[in-house]
């Protein structure tokens, strides 16, 4: 049996859903069931901001504010805003971002390691945020709050753009191809483009995009940040300790309990957390291809 036999490295099979994974599915289900509550069943638990305008409740307890999260130390809308949004459209657009890209990460990361890559891009949205409107490089205004999943994607674009520059994106608006690696540019500098030029009037959400593909390019680069030594709470692959001439279905049973277990690793904490050696038997493994069983 080889590698491209295993259950983990088979196509999906079944439905329009199956491929995606679990925080995935938790980021999508939450983004969209917070929306629905804040918008339509509790329309008429409103609050007013300065201008007397009505804005829903959970949108102004969780939406991001200079003001309010550094000011007045409410920490938790360094993540809450995170999963609000200011119109339907806003929320279709980063739901797509999540449901096509998301996987990609998770996978990578690992369930646990990808939800913290996450909320920290998004993290690192606000903070940029903060700094270009403290600095005057966006607009101050008092009013001016950050809501939305955008700098969270932003992260996950910029991480499939480094693991997998050449892969080919199909864009609806407009209907072209293009690459990782060129979509990823395009974004950033159309959000860099929007604040220099003063475009569009939304600089402090385009600061927010940059401010969490800084992050997710940071942890990218060093994943250690989030891995910690490689191995850590893993199982150590044994080494054999069987004379190196032995029947060739020893080696085979060998060499294909190792993969799985190094597959299992990969399930739970995602490629990045292989060692050099765990990454040099994958390879050995593909390219020997299938065995007899």
């Amino acid at each position: 049996m080889g590698i491209a036999d295993r259950d983990y490295h088979r196509s999906p099979q079944g439905g329009f859903l199956s491929n995606l994974t679990p925080v995935v599915k938790w980021l999508l289900a939450s983004n969209i069931a917070i929306f629905l509550l804040d918008y339509l069943l509790i329309p008429f638990v409103l609050d007013s901001n300065l201008d007397g305008e009505k804005i829903p409740k959970l949108l102004d307890w969780g939406a991001f504010s200079i003001e309010s999260a550094v000011q007045h130390f409410q920490v938790w809308r360094f993540v809450s805003f995170q999963f609000l949004h200011g119109s339907l459209g806003h929320l279709l657009f980063n739901v797509m971002g999540i449901f096509f890209f998301g996987p990609w990460m998770e996978r990578w990361w690992g369930s646990q390691r990808f939800l913290i890559f996450y909320l920290l891009c998004g993290i690192g949205g606000a903070a940029f945020f903060s700094l270009l409107t403290l600095t005057g490089i966006v607009p101050a205004d008092s009013q001016s709050i950050l809501v939305g999943a955008s700098a969270g994607i932003y992260g996950i674009f910029i991480g499939v753009a480094i693991t997998a520059p050449n892969l080919r994106v199909s864009l609806l608006f407009p209907p072209i191809e293009l690459s990782m690696r060129q979509l990823a540019i395009a974004l950033l500098a159309i959000s860099a483009g929007s604040i220099m030029l003063k475009l569009g009037g939304n600089e402090g959400g385009e600061a927010g995009h940059l401010g969490g593909a800084i992050i997710g390019a940071i942890l990218m680069r060093r994943p250690q940040l989030l891995s910690g030594r490689h191995g850590s709470g893993t199982p150590r692959l044994k080494k054999s300790t069987e004379r190196k001439i032995r029947p060739r279905t020893i080696i085979n049973l060998e060499r294909d309990s190792e993969v799985d277990l190094i597959l299992d690793k990969i399930s739970r904490e995602g490629f990045q957390s292989l060692t050099e050696r765990e990454r040099e038997v994958l390879r050995e493994a593909a390219q020997q291809g299938p065995k007899d069983s």
